[in-house]
């Protein structure tokens, strides 16, 4: 079992920017909670307190300490474990948790037809175009080898196995945005691999030249091996468009 959030958050509790507007007293506890978890800086799977004991240190009652765990839950921020050792667990970062809300929006789009691949593929393109520029300027030599390794992987893989793929390229793209630097925009790129990439990769495998998208991750690793950004930018452009003119081939044919 993990810590529990330390005295901190009495002062913690006090930390409010400038102008900020809470509209209740759950709103404000939330708040307090998640300034908690960040000033102890606890992990997924720390664990916070039992219910009774949080509303009693933020000085709320239940009802408005239950209402305060369930927007953080919302958020993906924190679970509740009942039974024996059970009592409120700290669920993701909050780097995570706007990952995962982000990702069940966008599959619920998805699913429902209020958004294509197509348009996924746009809004994956103007994000992870920049990130790579990014990625070339701050990588550091791990995240090269990193992404050295991930690129020769794809390219040993067996071409049909579309699953072995899927995951090669899901981990460059990965390593891409984490060599980034910029946490609020590797968040923002979770849902390319939980939501659109597998369905991408299930749609065009069998059109999809391999060859291709091998050649175009390698001009990648160049790019930004050599420290490259626009080289970078460029490559991952390339790449992206690419991968939208398959699947709108796909789809003509379809």
């Amino acid at each position: 079992m993990g810590r529990p959030v330390s005295t901190r958050r009495r002062s913690a509790s006090r930390t409010r920017s400038r102008g900020q507007r809470v509209r209740g007293a759950s709103e404000q506890v939330a708040i307090q909670i998640q300034h908690a978890i960040q000033a102890d800086d606890m992990a997924p799977g720390d664990f916070l307190g039992r219910e009774e004991d949080l509303a009693k240190d933020f000085g709320v009652s239940r009802p408005t300490l239950r209402e305060a765990l369930r927007i953080l839950a919302s958020g993906n921020l924190v679970r509740a474990n009942k039974g024996p050792g059970g009592g409120i667990f700290v669920a993701h970062t909050a780097d995570q948790g706007m990952s995962v809300s982000l990702s069940n929006a966008i599959a619920m789009m998805l699913e429902t037809g209020s958004a294509t691949l197509e348009e996924l593929l746009d809004a994956r393109l103007l994000l992870e175009a920049p990130l790579a520029g990014l990625a070339a300027y701050n990588a550091d030599d791990e995240a090269k080898v990193r992404l050295r390794a991930a690129v020769e992987a794809e390219a040993a893989a067996d071409q049909e196995d579309a699953e072995v793929l899927g995951a090669a390229d899901a981990e460059i793209h990965r390593t891409v945005a984490a060599a980034s630097g910029n946490r609020m925009l590797q968040a923002l790129t979770g849902w390319v691999f939980e939501v659109l990439q597998p369905q991408l990769v299930a749609k065009i495998h069998g059109t999809v030249v391999h060859s291709a998208v091998i050649e175009q991750h390698q001009a990648l690793l160049r790019a930004i091996e050599r420290g490259d950004s626009a080289r970078a930018e460029r490559a991952m452009k390339d790449h992206l468009l690419y991968l939208r003119d398959v699947l709108r081939m796909v789809e003509e044919r379809g």
